[in-house]
């Protein structure tokens, strides 16, 4: 049987604003990357966010990110190494508080938006994130694309890792994303989304946005929280995977 870990970034609500809270996206995945305090969250989201992983045996990951609350992550901060290393060291400790508090192990660490991008192509910057993360805790998964430099600064730094796919993304045919400023970066329809996490887990491969054929092989899929419909292309998903005999788990820790 083919397993697959489907994940979500979640707990990005802050302050009075919680909309976002993604209660019904819970039911649906298998993994949580959990925002940190940085670019979305709270310690009351963050403890909340926790506690509904635990109850229903949802991996948790720390999800760090650029300071940019306004920005919501996405805008690129002008950081040094050394400076994303002990920001990203900051945010995990953070959340490792309340995993402790809960009397549950963290699972994963996945980066956040520009950081995310930045870590991809930015060899500085993924070593960074690597370092913190052995610092933290090397027992943690890296959570990257495949064939990125963050996945392979991961590997350098002797961290367990896992390949991550989008099911909600459009691709270039060099394997980044789209730029979400572009047409069609955002895949917002269910049907869609879901033949795209089909293909990705049964034949490694999917459609680039120029038609290229893109081979890319995969441990989790990410449905992101704040895409419109979100919790309908979770459900399509699992459809298309139930039909298809293929299992939803978290990938787990490695150590």
């Amino acid at each position: 049987m083919r397993v697959i870990d489907l994940n979500s970034d979640l707990g990005e609500a802050f302050g009075a604003h919680r909309i976002g809270f993604d209660e019904e996206l819970f039911d649906l995945i298998s993994s949580a990357n959990v925002a940190c305090g940085f670019h979305g969250g709270d310690p009351r989201v963050m403890e909340r966010t926790v506690a509904a992983c635990v109850a229903r045996g949802i991996g948790i990951g720390a999800h760090p990110g650029f300071p940019d609350l306004a920005g919501f992550g996405r805008r690129e901060i002008a950081a040094t190494p050394d400076e994303i290393r002990t920001d990203t060291l900051y945010q995990l400790g953070a959340l490792d508080a309340f995993c402790r508090a809960a009397g549950v192990q963290m699972q994963h660490v996945k980066a956040h938006g520009a950081l995310y991008n930045r870590a991809v192509k930015d060899a500085a910057a993924a070593e960074a994130i690597a370092a913190a993360v052995r610092a933290h805790d090397p027992g943690l998964v890296m959570l990257a694309p495949p064939g990125s430099q963050l996945f392979a600064s991961a590997e350098a730094a002797g961290l367990p890792t896992a390949r991550e796919g989008f099911v909600d993304r459009a691709y270039n045919a060099d394997g980044t994303l789209v730029n979400r400023r572009l047409p069609g970066a955002v895949i917002t329809d269910p049907a869609a989304a879901a033949e795209r996490a089909l293909r990705l887990v049964v034949e490694a491969t999917l459609t680039a946005i120029d038609g290229t054929e893109l081979p890319l092989t995969v441990d989790s899929l990410c449905i992101h929280s704040d895409t419109p419909g979100a919790v309908a292309i979770a459900r399509a998903v699992r459809d298309r995977f139930a039909d298809a005999g293929i299992a939803i788990r978290p990938f787990g820790r490695r150590s």
